[in-house]
């Protein structure tokens, strides 16, 4: 983020209210009271989404597009479409500034429990409130094609289904072919591997 977002002044904000037909963002104390993150980091963050996003809102190709610039040796398309569904979006489908720093502060800031909850939400595909193992199966399958050739070592699809199945199996307590969140975070918190990756977004500024 630090070599794609230049710091931003305080004119760059209001900038955005000369143009009535843009969205206007909310005042830099309001979002500093909701999110985790201090004016400056605010305005770093604006001016990227403002040079990615001039009109002030994001539909889903606009994402896609963002995205596959951090992964251009891969194909990013369906783990991004993922992640823009996991965002409340307005009744256009479109995502404002606020919305995004709403889930990056929840991914990069929040809580190991805030984190866990954003994580089944992009696994749980359909919005059932449950994980099957083909949801499972499509988020990893898109996160390999995102990283492309530098997975290392490279993994077919067999070796991830069966990575999957193997992990699906840990989850499900029950066996009862669901995932809940209760069963992931249960299995998240005994797994100090895990617990230290969530902790290491908390640097992603």
């Amino acid at each position: 983020i630090k070599r794609r977002f230049n710091p931003v002044q305080e004119e760059d904000i209001d900038e955005f209210n000369i143009h009535v037909s843009r969205y206007r963002p909310e005042e830099l104390t309001k979002l500093t009271k909701i999110t985790k993150f201090n004016k400056k980091e605010i305005q770093l963050i604006y001016r990227g989404f403002k040079q990615e996003c001039p009109t002030g809102m994001v539909d889903e190709d606009s994402f896609k597009h963002i995205f596959s610039q951090f992964f251009p040796q891969g194909d990013a398309s369906q783990y991004a479409q993922y992640v823009f569904n996991t965002i409340k979006r307005n009744q256009t489908g479109k995502i404002s500034f606020e919305d995004f720093l709403a889930i990056l502060s929840k991914v990069s800031r929040g809580s190991v429990q805030e984190k866990l909850h954003w994580i089944f939400g992009l696994y749980d595909l359909n919005k059932d409130g449950v994980i099957t193992k083909k949801e499972m199966q499509d988020v990893v399958h898109s996160i390999y094609s995102m990283l492309g050739r530098h997975t290392d070592p490279q993994v077919d699809d067999q070796s991830a289904k069966d990575h999957v199945d193997r992990i699906f199996h840990l989850i499900d307590k029950n066996n009862d072919g669901n995932v809940t969140l209760d069963e992931l975070i249960e299995w998240c918190s005994r797994d100090e591997g895990i617990l230290q990756s969530l902790d290491t977004l908390d640097t992603v500024l």
